[in-house]
């Protein structure tokens, strides 16, 4: 398995205000995804002039913000059962399937997140 990328997500119900800390730190809006978990689910990523990136998701279900760690792979199926061997546990309703990727949500026995992440190129 490779690592694609690895770098910090918060998920939030106060995106606008997280992205706004982040702008101030000299972080730009990339791009922008509505997970196909739900629609209520918006991920902005955000990148800075040495290449460094977080994502801040606004979920209005969380009560508080939460910080995990994304981790882009070339194989989902391998990241999965490599966490899974490590103890980690998939969340319930945290798979998402859009156009351009699908992910699972996975937190360690102590508790902190990684969401696994699959790139879906245009020839699979």
């Amino acid at each position: 398995m490779k690592i694609t990328s690895f770098n910090p997500l918060i998920v939030t119900r106060k995106q606008a205000e997280s992205m706004e800390l982040f702008e101030a730190l000299g972080f730009e809006k990339r791009h922008s995804k509505v997970s196909g978990v739900s629609e209520d689910i918006n991920t902005v990523r955000m990148k800075d002039a040495n290449g460094f990136h977080i994502d801040i998701t606004q979920a209005n279900m969380m009560e508080r913000d939460m910080m995990i760690i994304r981790m882009n792979v070339d194989d989902l199926d391998e990241a999965f059962n490599l966490l899974t061997a490590h103890g980690f546990k998939a969340v319930d309703g945290s798979n998402s399937l859009t156009p351009s990727s699908k992910s699972v949500l996975m937190t360690s026995p102590s508790g902190f997140g990684i969401d696994i992440v699959k790139h879906i190129k245009d020839h699979e």
